[in-house]
This record gives C-alpha cells, sequence and structure tokens, in this order.
C-alpha cells in the first residue's frame, strides 16, 4: 500500500529530534561542538517549506538569551546576524543535497559543507569587526589561522550530530514514525 505524501504536513518526528538538538545547545559541551548546525541541516532536509527555516532561527532566538544569561554574555551581537544567516545556509544545503537522501556519504559530505562554510562566515565577521585582526589580508589570514582549531571542533559536531539526527530519523521512520520515511528516487514505496 501506498504512503501518503507528506509533504506540507507538520512532521513530528523531524521536529522532536530538532528540539533535542536545541536543548543539546544548553548542555555543557566543548567549545563549537553542538548539535545546532546539524540541526539546521536536518530541518533543512526533512521539515517543509517555511519550517525548514524558520525551526533553526527560532532555536537560535530561544536559546542565545539563555546561554547569555547563564554565562553572562550578550545574547546577541553585530555577528548574529551573520551567524543566523550561516544557519539558514545549513537549511539550503539540507534541502538541496539531501532532501530525499538517507546516504551516509552524503550526509557526511552535507555536514561538511556546512561546517566549512560556518567557519568562513562567522570568522569573515570576526575579521570584519575590526577588533582582533587588522583590516588587511595579512589579517584576515590571521583570523582564519587562530580559528582552525574551533573549525575542527565544529566539524566534529556536525558529523557526530548529523549522523545521530539522519540516523536516529531514518531508523524511527521505518519503526514507528512510519509517515515520516523518506521517499527515495527510484525505490518503491
Amino acid at each position: 500500500m501506498a504512503r501518503p505524501p507528506i509533504r506540507g504536513r507538520f512532521r513530528s518526528l523531524a521536529f522532536t529530534l530538532i528540539l533535542l538538538g536545541a536543548l543539546g545547545r544548553l548542555a555543557p559541551h566543548p567549545p563549537n561542538f553542538t548539535p545546532v548546525g546539524s540541526a539546521s541541516l536536518f530541518a533543512g532536509a526533512r521539515l517543509p517549506g517555511w519550517q525548514a527555516y524558520l525551526v533553526p532561527l527560532l532555536v537560535m532566538a530561544i536559546t542565545d538569551p539563555i546561554l547569555g544569561a547563564l554565562h553572562g554574555f550578550a545574547a546577541f551581537s553585530r555577528a548574529t546576524p551573520l551567524i543566523y544567516a550561516s544557519l539558514l545556509a545549513h537549511a539550503l544545503i539540507g534541502r538541496w543535497l539531501l532532501r530525499a537522501s538517507e546516504n551516509g556519504l552524503r550526509i557526511g559530505l552535507a555536514a561538511f559543507l556546512c561546517s566549512l562554510q560556518f567557519f568562513l562566515v562567522t570568522n569573515l565577521a570576526v575579521w570584519l569587526g575590526g577588533r582582533l585582526y587588522p583590516l588587511a589580508w595579512d589579517g584576515l589570514a590571521a583570523c582564519y589561522a587562530a580559528a582552525l582549531p574551533f573549525f575542527g571542533r565544529t566539524l566534529a559536531g556536525d558529523l557526530v550530530y548529523s549522523g545521530l539526527l539522519f540516523g536516529l530519523h531514518a531508523w524511527l521512520s521505518r519503526k514507528v514514525f512510519v509517515s515520516e520515511r523518506v521517499a527515495l528516487p527510484g525505490k518503491a514505496t
């Protein structure tokens, strides 16, 4: 029996996994090793339409003030719009590369692309802030060089959490939430 299409419908499993990712952002973790990038990638791949973009923004807008209050820093900064735009790019990458895929290699590649673009965009914002590095090519190079350890942690977090989110979704959509199963090209449903 063919499953009804779920285009545009609320997907409780996908939404719940993204919320768990948001809670993971609030838990103690090594710097940059968080599920928020993976949750944005996953949202782009598994949530319909506008939800794919709105949910990651809401996660950030809700958790930033909580983290700011807990750790004593401003919830929003001049870099916030670029950070949020970068997470929207994660959702876009998820829509483009993973909409109808459960391929682990493809998910890993998408997670790598997300980590790379986040590294490039957010450290460009640090450099453009003009406080830590001179606004010259050598300043930009120094900014990116200093941020390399953070890239490694971001990449590790994105790979681990993408594996967890997409893996849990694939398994649970086969066993419990069958209506949310990804319709893979060329496969009968």
